[in-house]
Parts: C-alpha cells; structure tokens; sequence
C-alpha cells in the first residue's frame, strides 16, 4: 500500500529524517511513535504529499508520489483520510457541512447523495442526528468522531491519524482506540496512527515502528516489539506501563 525507500527530509540545515525504509501492508493498522521532534509527523505529511522528501522515494499504490505535479498529488489523496491533531473542524460550519465539504468540493454527487452519505458516516462513529450542530457544542471526543467521519467520507483505502488521543482523558483516549480498530475492521482501511501514547499504539497496532532523532529504530509486531532490548524502545515501555497502573487506580 504504501512504500518509503530511503527517504530524508531536511529543513534548511537541520535534519529530520534520515534515511527511512517503511513498508506499510494493505489493511494493517501501523503505530508510528516517537517523542516531540523525532521526526513521526514528518514522516505523516510525506506520506500525504503535505511536503516533498529531500532525496527517496515514496510510494502508494504502485505509483511513486515524491515528484507528482499538485494536481496528480490531489488525486492520490483522494484514496487518503486524515484525522487531524485538533479535529481542524471548519467553527462556522454545521457539523454536516463540515462531513460534506469534501463531497461538495471534489464530486457532483447531487445534494440528496452527499446528505445520505453524511448521515452515514456520521452513524458510523457513533454520532447520529447531531448534522445540524456545530463544533463549539461539542466535547473533543465529539470532534475527533466528526473529523473521522469526514476522513471517511469518500470511502479512503488509507487513513492517517494525527496523535488522535492528544487533549483527551484516558477514558476517551480508549474509546477512540476502540473506535480506531471498529474503523479498520469495518472499512477493511490501511490505518497508519502517529501517536506518543505507547499505551494507544499497543491496544490498536498490528504493528509498531519507532522514529528517535530522525532514525527508524525499529517495526515490529506489538508482542515482539514490547521484548526490544534497545534502552531507547524500552523507555518508552516503561511509561507506557506507568500510565496503564495510573488509569488503573
């Protein structure tokens, strides 16, 4: 589904990205982790095409995205969903609007159509009958449920998920993990999740990659990567382990 053959990213003269291999299989659930400035979201916006890689390649679906022209890059993401950091709900719009903004902007699909699939995937995540409320009424949970169903409202074969549990409770935090896995399991989607919360990527990954300094540590299965001797994953485990004793007293 997605492919990243040594890709590098600098901004001026700092690095960020050195040097990646990445394969992400079609219908897996892949966790990218990392602390702030390891390089995780960078990786996220090359494989959307939201930047260009300073050298490598990037593939999806067979065709190398790296040097497309913004036209034929819109047409890529097309096949893409994302949920971003902070929902990035349209605050003047209804939240139906918000779903259907995509639909209005790139199809013809007649009103009727683009209202049948709003209140479908709106019903998908949980959030029935609130197409005529707007964000600010909202909870976060709320507009993380919106943002999803405008990421899958042209039906993507990828969704990329921007640290989907950041500003939420640990109780919320779990329900959007839970919603995540339905997500996956019910579109039969590639889910790629850049999160901190090593908590989240265990619950939902098939598979964990880690990015430290700008470097692709590892990419295992959970279970295999939770025995990783390398200090650096291990750290990272072991606040995982405190924050589940936390939610759990």
């Amino acid at each position: 589904m997605i492919k990243l053959v040594n890709v590098s990213k600098s901004f001026r003269d700092k690095k960020v990205l050195q040097g990646v291999n990445l394969t992400i299989h079609d219908g897996e659930t892949l966790a990218i982790i990392g602390g702030s400035g390891s390089g995780k979201s960078t990786l996220l916006k090359l494989m959307i095409g939201l930047i260009r890689p300073t050298s490598g390649e990037i593939w999806v679906n067979d065709r190398e995205i790296s040097q497309l022209p913004e036209n034929e890059l819109d047409e890529v993401r097309l096949g893409m969903g994302m949920v971003f950091q902070y929902s990035a709900l349209f605050d003047s719009m209804t939240v139906g609007d918000n779903v259907a903004f995509g639909l209005r902007e790139h199809t013809k699909y007649p009103e009727e159509k683009i209202q049948q699939i709003v209140r479908e995937k709106l019903a998908m995540v949980g959030m029935e009958g609130v197409e005529n409320s707007m964000p600010n009424e909202l909870s976060g949970g709320m507009k993380k449920r919106v943002s999803l169903a405008r990421a899958i409202a042209f039906s993507p074969g990828t969704i990329f998920y921007d640290e989907p549990n950041s500003g939420l409770d640990p109780i919320m935090s779990r329900k959007i993990d839970e919603l995540i896995t339905h997500t996956q399991q019910a579109l039969k989607v590639t889910s790629v999740v850049v999160t901190h919360d090593m908590v989240s990527a265990c619950h939902i990954a098939d598979r964990i990659a880690m990015v430290y300094e700008g470097e692709l540590l590892a990419v295992e299965p959970v279970a295999k990567f939770r025995k990783l001797k390398d200090p650096r994953i291990q750290a990272f485990l072991q606040s995982a382990y405190a924050a589940e004793g936390e939610e759990k007293e």
